[in-house]
């Protein structure tokens, strides 16, 4: 983790509580606009936008999930994927999973996955990298807020969390309705009002699903 990295982060976010999981606090923005802008994200490079700033939906939820249901992961190796800021992971590492490791493609979202654990008082290992053409690396439960926001990454996303299914891993997500999950290969588990910023998804209040993954083939209509 850069040093450079970690004071931006420390900069340009408070560290605050969650709103729907206020037993973890993380670096948050006050702003989420001028933020997008300051790291380039808004389409003008190849930077992804601030995800790590802010507690999305789908993250909220799935971390709210682990907490009130520790028995998911306790004891367990856990791979949180686009952590973000880490919230899932942190969710997961305090609810007793025995590693925890989160996993972004962003060096500031490391640097926050890092710094959120600390001020958390929990061990998260946060990794630099792109892993989805592998394999989960050996984790009992796979975890992922809000990962299927495009098509392209959809479809990365669900052959990886297939090839952890399939492997022996329970896989979780959480999505506030995003028009790419493939909901005919999940089962729904619980389901939220989650508060969000109103600057990035147009309301203050989402509807959010917990699902889990079936290994198997989607369900047959009808």
């Amino acid at each position: 983790m850069s040093e450079l990295n970690s004071t931006f982060v420390r900069l340009h976010a408070r560290l605050t509580p969650v709103p729907f999981v206020p037993e973890v606090r993380l670096h948050q923005a006050d702003e989420p606009i001028g933020l997008w802008e300051l790291t380039e994200g808004e389409f003008r490079s190849d930077q992804p936008p601030p995800f790590w700033a802010f507690a999305w939906a789908g993250g909220q939820a799935l971390a709210r999930y682990v907490t009130d249901h520790p028995e998911l992961v306790a004891g367990r190796r856990v791979l949180d994927l686009a952590s973000g800021s880490g919230l899932v992971a942190i969710a997961a590492a305090r609810a007793g999973a025995t590693a925890v490791r989160a996993v972004e493609v962003d060096e500031l979202a490391v640097a926050a996955v890092a710094l959120n654990a600390e001020a958390n008082g929990v061990r998260v290992d946060a990794e630099f990298g792109d892993i989805l053409d592998g394999d989960a690396g050996g984790a009992e439960v796979v975890l992922a807020g809000d990962v299927f926001y495009s098509e392209a990454m959809a479809r990365r996303m669900l052959r990886f969390l297939l090839r952890a299914a399939r492997a022996g891993a329970r896989v979780l997500v959480g999505d506030p309705g995003r028009a790419f999950l493939p909901r005919d290969r999940f089962d729904e588990l619980a389901a939220y009002d989650v508060p969000v910023p109103p600057a990035l998804e147009s309301v203050t209040v989402k509807r959010t699903t917990v699902w889990e993954l079936r290994p198997g083939l989607p369900k047959a209509d009808g």
